[in-house]
């Protein structure tokens, strides 16, 4: 097993920073009830510290079977009693996110893109705060195409960067643009690429991940509705990218690192690469050849 969850799971939790999970709004203290819509929980209507109190790692990525998967994977790896089979969505009353609880781990989906990632992790960092929880690591664990690396290579993120490849991410408030740091854990960064030598056959390396807004143009593709550029101008695009250390592009690292810096939380992305931008094929997946079969093989939960 990891170190990183030895640690949890053993005596040596004093290693960790004794801190507790904040928020940045005052408005919260005033308020008698606060419904996490998105969760289909609530602070009147659910225990909040009895249920979620001991979490010490929440993982999250954008497909909800993807991330059932890996809670049943979880399950197993902690040796936990009962049958993985049987865990049952906290979220069941809502169809926008899925949420599994796993001894000190928690496994949600968060959907595609940064709307609907930055809605889950108002609701999730609110919970973790309103739980009580204490020393706490965020993962965003997923799939994405890599730049310059071969598919089948784990990026673990070193900066998440927009798409002009600066460290930051914009959010427009009441009108105005507030630019936030994407800063990351190195530590936490560090450990997970020491943990990858464990694995074998699954190459990973550290590297920049660039966040774009959307699947298609942003992200360079040639077969979407729209296409404005040529194949040459996409390349040199990509080759200004790599200059820049990114190694992988996906729709999410952004505000994920933001958040987890503005609220003091410890956070790190590790991206499995599935394709790589420089092909003009529809392929998605390492394990198979073009275009993709539906097979769910990007699904599995092995190389997590």
């Amino acid at each position: 097993m990891a170190p990183i969850l030895l640690n949890c799971m053993g005596n040596d939790h004093n290693e960790y920073i004794k801190q507790q999970v904040h928020v940045k709004n005052p408005n919260l203290e005033s308020m008698e009830e606060d419904v996490l819509y998105h969760l289909s929980l609530s602070t009147k209507t659910h225990n909040l510290p009895e249920m979620f109190g001991d979490i010490k790692f929440v993982c999250v990525g954008g497909s909800a079977n993807r991330m059932k998967a890996f809670s049943q994977f979880i399950h197993q790896e902690l040796k936990l009693p009962g049958n993985p089979e049987e865990i049952s969505d906290i979220c069941e009353g809502t169809d926008r996110y899925c949420m599994y609880k796993v001894g000190p781990v928690l496994s949600l989906s968060h959907g595609m893109g940064v709307p609907s990632i930055s809605i889950m992790l108002h609701e999730l960092i609110k919970l973790l705060y309103h739980a009580q929880c204490r020393d706490v690591v965020l993962f965003r664990l997923g799939t994405s195409g890599g730049v310059g690396l071969a598919p089948g290579t784990v990026v673990v993120t070193d900066k998440a960067v927009d798409y002009s490849f600066r460290p930051q991410f914009e959010q427009v408030v009441l009108g105005k643009v507030i630019t936030r740091s994407t800063e990351l854990d190195k530590g936490v960064a560090n450990e997970l690429l020491q943990c990858s030598s464990e694995l074998q056959n699954i190459p990973t390396v550290i590297g920049n991940t660039m966040c774009t807004h959307d699947f298609y143009e942003g992200q360079g593709r040639l077969d979407g509705a729209l296409c404005s550029f040529s194949n040459e101008e996409k390349l040199d695009y990509l080759k200004r990218a790599y200059e820049a250390g990114v190694r992988n592009i996906e729709m999410e690292s952004t505000v994920f690192a933001a958040m987890c810096y503005a609220c003091g939380l410890k956070g790190s992305i590790f991206n499995l690469l599935v394709h790589h931008f420089t092909s003009r094929t529809q392929s998605f997946s390492p394990l198979c050849s073009p275009p993709c079969s539906g097979c769910g093989l990007c699904d599995i939960a092995e190389p997590f």
